[in-house]
């Protein structure tokens, strides 16, 4: 009589009561140890669509417009900046850092039916709101068709 064996391919993830999770806790512990200028973010973009544009919107709190880029290429509409840790020399130190701080960049496809050209931007209270308008070709239309009777 043969005595089955089991084999865990990833004995690093198994629970030991004297070890825990090593592999998970150490990845935890990396993460939050680390600078917080080397810990990327990306910031929450919303796009929402109406019959005349495009409308994507950013949160980008803490940042000012001359940090921030957008570009339109090919088209690929691009936002991008850096957002800086502030060190500020005060008595006492931070007890936690969870904002993220660095580079990001962002990249979504525009279709064809945006007017690339007309394009604006505004930038208040840490939202960045992009309009994209739409062509005129691609704007819906509504064409009333005149019943009568024939003769």
């Amino acid at each position: 009589m043969n005595a089955l064996s089991r084999r865990n391919p990833f004995p690093a993830f198994e629970f030991n009561p004297s070890l825990g999770l090593t592999v998970f806790e150490d990845a935890v512990n990396r993460l939050f140890s680390d600078a917080p200028s080397a810990r990327p973010w990306t910031p929450a973009v919303d796009i929402a669509e109406n019959e005349n544009e495009l409308i994507l919107t950013a949160d980008l709190p803490g940042m000012t417009m001359e940090n921030v880029d957008i570009k339109i290429e090919d088209g690929t509409l691009t936002l991008s900046g850096k957002r800086e840790f502030e060190k500020k020399e005060e008595k006492g130190g931070y007890h936690r850092i969870e904002r993220s701080y660095g580079a990001f960049q962002r990249a979504f496809s525009l279709p064809d039916s945006v007017e690339a050209e007309k394009v604006t931007a505004a930038y208040e209270n840490g939202v960045l709101k992009v309009v994209l308008p739409k062509k005129e070709i691609a704007k819906p239309r509504s064409i009333k068709v005149q019943v009568g009777s024939k003769n």
